[in-house]
């Protein structure tokens, strides 16, 4: 059986919808009359930031779920259930044939309108701890103006209340211990007894209002129920100042048979819901609950669910709390959700683009189908679990910004993750871009954080770190590691603990990319004991975390990194992946580890077939990077990801590497159109051949400010010496004063962040010294996508790009490999 599930407010976003309105032109034309202003501006422009504003975004999104929905029918048949998270019970109650679409808009404008004169009141979530704990703490605390709002799974609850008493709810719930609060960026307490007034008001409004019985079962909000046949106008008055009984309602789905859900409208976090349910159901009584008759006003409130939830069972270890999709906000949207260039346009999650790409000619709706399917199915079942992903899919970090916030939250709002590349930003500037993805995602959709390790600047580790923990940041790629460090293994079991059962859970979790097995080897067993208890004696880890981290690994899961853009050994993924599988198997046995770490592939994956391969190699995952640099979400300029879009697979070269200059470290960068890795090359050069810059020829010293820096060296080493100075390390110049070869190193790492700047701005002129890290895969991606839409490079979207490479991947392997390579992969 299957169930159609509506989101509610806080989905909302700009760009939503598109493609739709040109489906249903005369239906759009009686909603802008209803309304008095353009829908389709609304939600594709977003004048004025309004869909931040309760008034517009109510109707707003109901518009976009019912016509996902009406669009959605011409092409399947409808479901067994309907079910919507607070405002999208009013598109269910649409779908299922209650009221037409004019009706649901002006129902919806109505109660907009009423919940967006509230104020004064704040709301919170808390993740980790069951209602009934939590209504028990409340109770025990004296707490007695703070409600259950959302009540959306087994651990979390959202609580809504005045600022003083939510002040002294969240005080009770952390001395408690065992959850995290987080605060809702909200104007007012929704769904609790502080909503009397606007559900007041609604109700005598609703009596004027004529509903036909639901033509499909609508599990009501408030009970957890199917709707009765004359109990609309009753329930959704009552809705507004009642909890939203989620959990009940998803497991009363389940008890009913429901196996398959679809999220139909923006988002996918009723999905992460419908999973969390599924894992842990609520107890579901036989008989069916039939609301008691409610007098229209006032209306009661509710503020916890009716009967006593027992608490839930603990989640295995391999199940971090940061796995736990996000409660949606009801009825006003987060601060940062107000929708930017990058943000997603509406289209189904769960269903893949028409088969358009290279060329295909199987555009079936039933083979498209399929298709998405199967590509949910590759890779790991518990990676895509833990992680709470569709796609055993990553979009990897890159330096700079350039997987910037937009692409994370793209990813995100697809049900995907990606790695904000903190790499070379100021911390502050990292700050800023976390605070922005969690305000646009909320509390726990999943998304990660960059993690560098810079040779340069030991301490700036260990301030990353700290910035990561004081936000609570639960997923890190670790790149550029020689080997694991203490900051590393402080932010990996910081939390650790162990479960009901005595086994050990670390709730943070490292991606390692790795390129050579003894650096593999460090990621994969626990950290040295002396590194441990070093953290133990300066206060990074307690000695419960130290002993939780000698049985587990650094990293749970080891990114093996091929032919890649960046910092690369060039190495093969045909031999690579093989070698470090049979490590990581060799490495589980000997340290018993009560699941095998997950090994993932990156490098070289820009076409449907390397992907494919990568899951044939033995990939629990799938990691992209110089694919996602050329879209519209990343964080670089026109010219770079022009110049991207017209490369072939000859087009990169390999450079020294700025960071790791006196090493000799490599990165592979863009060498079509560009002088970088030729003058980069040269610079080395010199460093090995001199002591000093005053050892090289006049005309070569020359020729290097003519073209390469475009200003003197005197310049150069002024602007060196003063970052140094204003980034509290005078220690660096005062070694350079003394040191000539050392000032001549720094003055040519100059040029690295110089030409990584010039990349960046996209300024013309400087085209030759771009450096553009990027590897052949991004001309592999050129080659699949040419004649298609997303040859044009602003259509190539990073969820676009990630379904493309993951239901062409299927395609290649479709009846062609075991099953124990999809669905059967744990």
């Amino acid at each position: 059986m299957r169930a159609w599930l509506f989101p509610g407010q806080g989905s909302q976003r700009k760009g939503m919808g598109e493609g739709l309105f040109d489906l249903f032109p005369g239906l759009c034309a009686e909603v802008d009359a209803i309304l008095g202003y353009s829908i389709r501006d609304l939600c594709l422009k977003d004048p004025d930031g309004r869909l931040r504003q309760t008034q517009y975004a109510q109707p707003a999104l109901f518009v976009v779920n019912a016509l996902t929905h009406l669009a959605r029918l011409r092409e399947e048949p409808e479901p067994d259930f309907y079910a919507g998270h607070s405002l999208g019970e009013f598109d269910a109650l649409f779908a299922a044939g209650c009221f037409d679409l004019a009706a649901g808009v002006r129902l919806v404008r109505r109660r907009g309108e009423l919940m967006g004169r509230a104020n004064g009141g704040v709301m919170t979530a808390v993740l980790g701890l069951p209602a009934a704990t939590v209504a028990a703490l409340l109770e025990e605390a004296g707490v007695a103006d703070v409600d259950v709002a959302n009540h959306n799974s087994a651990d979390q609850v959202v609580l809504s209340g005045s600022p003083e008493g939510m002040a002294r709810a969240v005080e009770a719930v952390e001395r408690a211990g065992g959850a995290r609060c987080v605060p809702l960026n909200v104007s007012a307490a929704f769904h609790s007894r502080h909503m009397r007034p606007a559900a007041e008001e609604f109700a005598a409004f609703l009596r004027e209002v004529e509903f036909a019985p639901p033509r499909v079962p609508v599990v009501a909000n408030v009970t957890a129920r199917p709707y009765p046949p004359d109990g609309v106008a009753d329930l959704l008055a009552r809705q507004i100042a009642s909890p939203v009984r989620w959990w009940d309602s998803m497991s009363y789905l389940l008890h009913r048979g429901v196996r398959e859900v679809a999220e139909v409208g923006p988002g996918t976090v009723l999905t992460g819901l419908w999973r969390s349910a599924r894992r842990t159901p609520a107890p579901i009584t036989p008989a069916p609950i039939t609301p008691a008759p409610v007098p229209p006003a006032p209306v009661p409130p509710a503020p916890v669910p009716p009967a006593p939830v027992p608490p839930a069972p603990v989640p295995p270890a391999s199940v971090p709390p940061a796995s736990v999709t996000a409660a949606p906000v009801e009825d006003a949207a987060p601060a940062g959700r107000t929708g930017r260039p990058g943000a997603v346009p509406l289209r189904p999650a769960w269903r893949p683009e028409p088969a358009r790409e290279a060329g295909r000619a199987d555009s079936g709706t039933e083979a498209d189908a399929r298709l998405a399917s199967a590509a949910e199915r590759l890779g790991s079942a518990r990676f895509r679990r833990e992680y709470g992903l569709r796609y055993a899919y990553l979009a990897g970090s890159m330096y700079k910004g350039i997987s910037s916030a937009d692409l994370v939250v793209r990813m995100g709002r697809s049900g995907l993750m990606g790695f904000f590349g903190a790499g070379g930003l100021s911390l502050e500037r990292t700050e800023q871009a976390l605070l922005d993805i969690r305000r646009r995602l909320g509390p726990e959709v999943p998304f990660g954080m960059n993690l560098l390790n810079d040779l340069d600047d030991p301490a700036r580790e260990e301030r990353t770190v700290a910035l990561y923990l004081k936000h609570d940041v639960r997923f890190a790629e670790a790149a550029a590691y020689l080997n694991v460090t203490a900051p590393l293994v402080r932010f990996r079991f910081s939390g650790a603990h162990r479960d009901a059962q005595g086994r050990p859970v670390a709730v943070r979790r490292v991606l390692a990319k790795v390129s050579r097995p003894e650096v593999a080897t460090a990621f994969m067993s626990p950290p040295p004991r002396a590194l441990l208890d070093r953290l133990v004696r300066e206060g990074g880890l307690t000695p419960a975390e130290a002993e939780v981290a000698r049985e587990l690994p650094v990293s749970g899961e080891v990114c093996v990194e091929a032919d890649s853009g960046g910092h690369t050994d060039a190495g093969v993924a045909l031999t690579l992946v093989p070698a470090m599988r049979r490590l990581r198997d060799e490495l589980t046995d000997r340290y018993g580890y009560r699941a095998p770490i997950l090994l993932g592939a990156s490098g070289g994956l820009g076409a449907p077939e390397a992907v494919a391969a990568a899951f044939v190699l033995g990939a629990d995952f799938v990691l992209t990077g110089s694919v996602n640099q050329c879209s519209p979400e990343a964080g670089t300029s026109e010219a770079v990801k022009d110049l991207l879009a017209g490369l072939d697979v000859q087009d990169t070269a390999y450079a020294p590497s700025g960071d790791m200059f006196e090493l000799g470290a490599r990165v592979q960068v863009v060498r079509k159109g560009t002088l970088f890795a030729a003058r980069a090359t040269k610079l080395h050069h010199l460093y090995q051949r001199h002591r000093s810059l005053e050892e090289i020829d006049p005309a070569t010293l020359a020729s290097i400010e003519r073209t390469f820096f475009r200003r003197s060296l005197e310049e150069v080493w002024r602007e060196t010496r003063d970052h140094y100075l204003s980034g509290g390390r005078p220690h660096v110049v005062e070694k350079a004063e003394r040191d000539p070869r050392h000032r001549m190193v720094l003055v040519f790492k100059w040029y690295f962040a110089h030409s990584n700047r010039l990349a960046l701005a996209g300024d013309p002129a400087e085209r030759a010294n771009y450096q553009i890290h990027c590897g052949p895969a991004m001309g592999a991606f050129n080659r699949f996508v040419r004649g298609t839409d997303l040859e044009d490079w602003r259509n190539r979207h990073v969820d676009v790009i990630a379904e493309r490479l993951m239901t062409g991947a299927a395609r290649c392997l479709d009846g062609r490999i075991p099953a124990d390579l999809t669905s059967m992969k744990e």
